[in-house]
């Protein structure tokens, strides 16, 4: 009985590769951009693996965009009351809304992705305009909790950091880059973060197509993305 569960785990693993590979020689020869995502418990080294593939790879034909650019606009609010959002939900993002602009730039339109600030908790006025490019890096949280953007996406990355990592580098990034109080992070990562994590963050690990440990500091896992990404960079280049 556990040989024949094992084997249908493998048969639906190999099933799941093959449609996502698939989808990148499809995506390639229709010259649509290819997005990877990336997710994970907060501060578990998304960004820094992103960036790290993107600045060493130095190709102007890949972006990363950050999934925080999508908190909701809640201008409307006073301070005192945008601070008791939990920011750790779903429903704090406008995945509508980046779903869209994902869609748009797959196919080669340039679009207007918000600015947001952590330290005011809202939308800035000015917005960044992404427009073509071969490969989207995509990063955030709560990436794989909405079905339709684990759909748009080619590759799924999940990160595998242990909480007591991810918490002091939270609040190493809190304190000194978003001027946020000590206690303030703390009682942020009791009430919202961490219980958010164990509902909607850790479950939504089984979407991955790849699981990476240790984050941004993984150099087996940076280059191996990066041979996929030059890889799919030259597919892209012959196909011009």
């Amino acid at each position: 009985m556990l040989f024949i569960r094992l084997e249908r785990m493998i048969e639906f693993q190999l099933k799941k590769l093959y449609y996502s590979y698939k989808i990148f020689n499809e995506n390639i020869m229709t010259k649509q951009a290819i997005i990877i995502g990336i997710s994970g418990p907060s501060a578990s080294g998304k960004s820094l693996l992103a960036n790290t593939i993107v600045n060493e790879l130095g190709s102007e034909q890949v972006v990363v965009i950050s999934e925080d650019a999508y908190y909701k606009d809640n201008g409307h609010l006073p301070f005192t009351e945008r601070e008791k959002i939990n920011y750790d939900h779903p429903d704090s993002f406008d995945h509508a809304l980046l779903y869209e602009h994902l869609r748009q730039l797959r196919v080669g339109n340039t679009v207007q992705i918000p600015i947001y600030s952590h330290s005011k908790h809202l939308r800035l006025p000015e917005t960044r305009a992404v427009g073509q490019h071969a490969i989207i890096v995509l990063e955030g949280i709560l990436l794989f909790s909405d079905k339709a953007l684990r759909e748009i996406m080619d590759i799924r990355i999940f990160m595998s950091t242990p909480l007591d990592v991810c918490l002091t580098r939270r609040l190493k990034r809190d304190v000194v880059e978003r001027h946020r109080s000590f206690e303030s992070v703390i009682h942020q990562y009791e009430t919202t973060v961490r219980p958010m994590y164990m509902q909607f963050i850790e479950p939504s690990s089984r979407y991955a197509d790849i699981i990476v440990p240790r984050g941004g500091e993984n150099r087996i896992a940076i280059e191996m993305i990066q041979a996929k990404m030059r890889e799919l960079l030259a597919s892209h280049t012959r196909g011009s």
